[in-house]
């Protein structure tokens, strides 16, 4: 590995040599484009780092980081996909050299750990370590953890070209010597020891906490000033598990994934820590899980004011933290590497248990009537070879998920008589057993007037590998002449409309919905974003068509928000707004069976012209 220095010269090289083959080879024009986009930005950071007045502009490194993150987001799978994540941070940590907010660094730090995630073997990885620890040690005086990341950095790239700093920064940043100046002080009065993180899961598996909702968890103890991890739950499958931490209220958090220790029999493991939080009495300190990805989830007091949690991992591919408001809970999605029987079902973990015992008995499914088949693309390959790839692709479906929105003590919107969790359940059941007629495997996230959290939905379809995940709501207005159908996929709210309809579906306040921006730029890199657009785009079209042969309606199209119902969904995934209840007209229709009828065949029409349009793929004789 070279210095920063010279890897840009030979981007600039590379791009040079690119130009060249696109007069030769015009299917490489992508790459160049990506290349040639993450150069002029590198141009624009090194100008700006030396241009004395511009650099002391937020607005300008705020431009400059929209365009290393447009890169990234446009050529996720590109060569300069995690370098583009690398100057992310590095802009970031500029801002808090030059501006001296805390708030910079940490994003620095953020975006640092998202690059050691996801690109552990890349040879800009030991940077990342070594950058992280100087802004830890230097800037958060944060002595113990900076010379944990300087050994990792060591241990794991030793001749890599940051290890000369790293041993230098060491050298010069001696450990806290807790031990020796504890002797010098005076014996303090005993107090009891806080609970410690096991080290190792060698105690009898815990009983299973009550399953409470993160409501139940109420304030901080008293006199203490603390936060309270009051409940650890999990949803799992052999390749997917969820943990959300219920919190009493929003609290700093850091995490980071530490490499597998062999010798010791330890596998890799994500610690979280929660500043300035304690650990609730009914939060056991070890729960065995065991589910082909997670070993256990351990948790106790790492310090008098810091509460850590620990994930052992079986298996690992990727995971991803991100917090969620009102309550306050962090949520930890686990995935791992992909199984060659990847379409096998396993129930969800009984550590916290389904709603109910199944979802509703599905019977055999029935062979399709009256269908003319589909006309597939003719390439040449034998039925095994198609089925194979049709598998590897994905592109199957099979199992649906259906999600009546709110339940339980969450009514949803109110008006004209009606309560929307009745309306979003009775339809979803109609849906239901429209898309089974159509051969579909059908579950529910409920089928009784019960509450779900919204970060539970998601991980049910993900646990039992659902192939499409549909949220039915009902919208609402203060402008009670407002009417009309509408389908959202998940993204960034682009209207002010999207963001009133957001807020109220993930029952925040509407300024939160700005704060899910830096969240949903690394959720949505891997989601199944144009799959999604394109399932919402057939179900608006069929339904507003289906409508609109027996009554009018006002169609108000696809569109984007950061639906909380919708984050970490491995499938494509769409939240169906059915109807204005708050208008008194569509109110009206809304109870009529006829309507719903209407509105569910559309919808079917829209899942059934999706997966036409996806088998078109198929391989056939």
């Amino acid at each position: 590995m070279h210095n920063l220095a010279s890897r840009f010269d030979r981007i600039a090289a590379g791009v040079l040599l690119l130009a060249c083959l696109l007069f030769l080879c015009p299917g490489v024009s992508a790459a160049a484009t990506a290349a040639e986009q993450f150069t002029l930005a590198c141009k624009d950071f090194y100008a700006l780092a030396k241009d004395a007045k511009r650099s002391k502009q937020r607005a300008e490194w705020d431009r400059l980081g929209d365009a290393f993150a447009a890169v990234l987001k446009k050529y996720p799978k590109s060569g300069v996909a995690p370098k583009s994540l690398f100057y992310l941070g590095r802009v970031q940590e500029e801002l808090g050299d030059r501006l001296g907010r805390k708030a910079d660094y940490d994003k620095a730090l953020d975006f640092y750990d998202q690059f050691l995630k996801r690109y552990p073997r890349h040879d800009w990885a030991d940077d990342c370590l070594f950058r992280s620890a100087s802004i830890r040690i230097d800037h958060f005086r944060d002595v113990d953890q900076g010379r944990a990341d300087l050994e990792d950095q060591l241990k794991l790239y030793p001749k890599g070209d940051q290890a000369a700093k790293a041993r230098a920064l060491l050298a010069r940043t001696p450990a806290v010597k807790k031990a020796a100046e504890a002797k010098a002080q005076p014996a303090a009065p005993a107090k009891p020891a806080p609970r410690p993180v096991p080290s190792a899961p060698a105690q009898a598996e815990p009983e299973t906490p009550a399953n409470e909702s993160p409501a139940a968890i109420k304030g901080r103890p008293e006199g203490t000033g603390r936060a309270v991890l009051g409940e650890i739950r999990y949803t799992s499958s052999d390749d997917y598990t969820r943990v959300i931490l219920d919190v009493s209220s929003e609290v700093k958090y850091r995490y980071q994934l530490l490499p597998p220790a062999p010798e010791v029999d330890r596998p890799h493991r994500l610690y979280v820590d929660l500043a300035d939080t304690a650990v609730g009495a009914k939060v056991p300190g070890q729960v065995k899980v065991s589910d082909g990805i997670l070993r256990s989830i351990r948790s106790g007091q790492k310090d008098p004011e810091t509460t850590r949690v620990v994930i052992d991992f079986l298996d690992l591919q990727d995971y991803k933290v991100f917090p969620l408001s009102d309550p306050y809970r962090l949520v930890i999605d686990v995935y791992a590497p992909d199984k060659a029987n990847g379409k096998k079902v396993v129930s969800a973990s009984t550590a916290e248990p389904e709603p109910e015992a199944e979802p509703e008995p599905e019977p055999a499914r029935p062979a399709k009537k009256g269908k003319s088949p589909i006309k597939p693309l003719k390439l040449k390959a034998s039925k095994n070879m198609a089925g194979s790839l049709v598998e590897q692709l994905g592109l199957t479906i099979d199992t649906i998920m259906i999600d009546p929105g709110h339940g339980g003590h969450d009514g949803g919107a109110v008006a004209n008589g009606i309560k929307e969790k009745d309306v979003n359940l009775q339809f979803a059941k109609m849906l239901g057993r429209m898309l089974k007629e159509e051969g579909f495997n059908i579950l529910y996230t409920r089928s009784t007037d019960i509450f779900i959290p919204l970060e539970k939905r998601t991980a049910m379809a993900n646990a039992k590998k659902a192939d499409i995940f549909v949220s039915i709501h009902c919208n609402a207005n203060t402008d009670t002449r407002v009417s009309g159908l509408e389908t959202y996929t998940l993204n960034l709210a682009r209207t002010q409309d999207a963001v009133r309809v957001a807020a109220r579906e993930n029952a925040v306040d509407a300024k939160r919905i700005s704060d899910l921006q830096f969240i949903l730029t690394d959720l949505m890199l891997n989601s199944k974003m144009k799959e999604s657009t394109d399932l919402a785009t057939g179900v608006q079209k069929e339904t507003v068509r289906s409508i609109r042969s027996n009554w009018p309606l006002k169609d108000h199209g696809v569109r984007e928000a950061p639906f909380y119902v919708l984050m970490g969904a491995k499938m494509p995934a769409v939240l169906i707004e059915i109807g204005y209840i708050t208008n008194a007209d569509e109110a009206a229709k809304l109870r009529s069976e006829a309507y719903q009828q209407h509105l569910a065949k559309g919808i079917v029409q829209g899942i059934l012209a999706y997966k036409r349009q996806i088998e078109r793929y198929a391989m056939r004789d």
